[in-house]
């Protein structure tokens, strides 16, 4: 018997419609998916450990999952056999080997999320399901200096939706940049580890401050107080996508500036 190994696989999929990453009883989730198709590639019961639980809507273009296996396909081929298997709202970028002791999550040393908005008058109609629309102006100037106060360590209590499950509401957030072209807005974050709904609670802040609906300092007030109330509404999640799960502390800064420069938002 061929001796148990551990795989990698880097994911992209459009969240549309599933009830996000983590297997449910009651409905379709990304998870179940993959690893029904795992099963039948492998004749095994296997079950993939991902990087990061998309809540249902929320996109990946750079999701990480591991699994453990016996089989003989070789690593790097498990890719295209899946990809001949799943749906093509769900497609396996890359599969590696990964060490006996890697943990999608666990090994993870930061998280680039990216959350878009439409501006413009009428919905998109290319975009329905990839941007929150918004049909108000937005002082994009505003929205930039208010998103510098998330840098930093912080208690970001007043930023996790009721339900989260994390022992500490403590994390560090590094980069962080709102860019815009056209009707397009994007709001980048790359931090050691994210809260329950944090990216969408902090895109409904920005858009709040840009608008004018909610007063500049209300990132900073609500880390201060840990008060919920000080932040905006929670965005839609249809505009969030996790972009890259990075492994390595040198690879986050140069992935951040990189993927900007490449989004041609500048």
């Amino acid at each position: 018997m061929n001796t148990s190994r551990r795989v990698l696989l880097t994911l992209e999929y459009d969240g549309t419609a599933y009830a996000g990453w983590q297997r449910q009883e009651n409905a379709l989730a990304i998870q179940q998916v993959v690893e029904d198709a795992l099963e039948e590639l492998t004749g095994e019961s296997i079950v993939i450990t991902g990087a990061s639980r998309t809540d249902a809507g929320v996109h990946a273009m750079g999701q990480n999952a591991h699994f453990d296996t016996h089989s003989s396909i070789p690593d790097e081929k498990f890719s295209f056999a899946l990809n001949t298997m799943l749906s093509t709202d769900i497609r396996v970028r890359k599969s590696e080997s990964a060490a006996a002791d890697f943990h999608a999550r666990f090994s993870a040393v930061g998280k680039v999320y990216r959350y878009r908005i439409h501006r413009a008058p009428h919905a998109s109609a290319i975009e329905r399901n990839t941007a929150a629309h918004v049909i108000y102006p937005l002082d994009l100037d505003l929205m930039a200096r208010e998103a510098q106060s998330m840098l930093g360590t912080h208690d970001f209590t007043a930023f996790a939706a009721s339900g989260s499950e994390a022992k500490t509401t403590v994390r560090t957030m590094r980069s962080i940049a709102v860019r815009a072209r056209g009707e397009r807005v994007e709001i980048w974050i790359e931090g050691d580890g994210f809260l329950y709904n944090m990216v969408r609670i902090l895109a409904g802040t920005l858009i709040g401050v840009g608008s004018g609906k909610l007063p500049p300092g209300a990132i900073t007030r609500a880390i201060e107080t840990r008060d919920r109330l000080q932040l905006g509404v929670t965005a839609p999640p249809h505009g969030l996508t996790l972009m890259r799960v990075c492994y390595d502390d040198r690879a986050v800064g140069e992935y951040f500036a990189l993927a900007l420069e490449e989004n041609y938002l500048k």
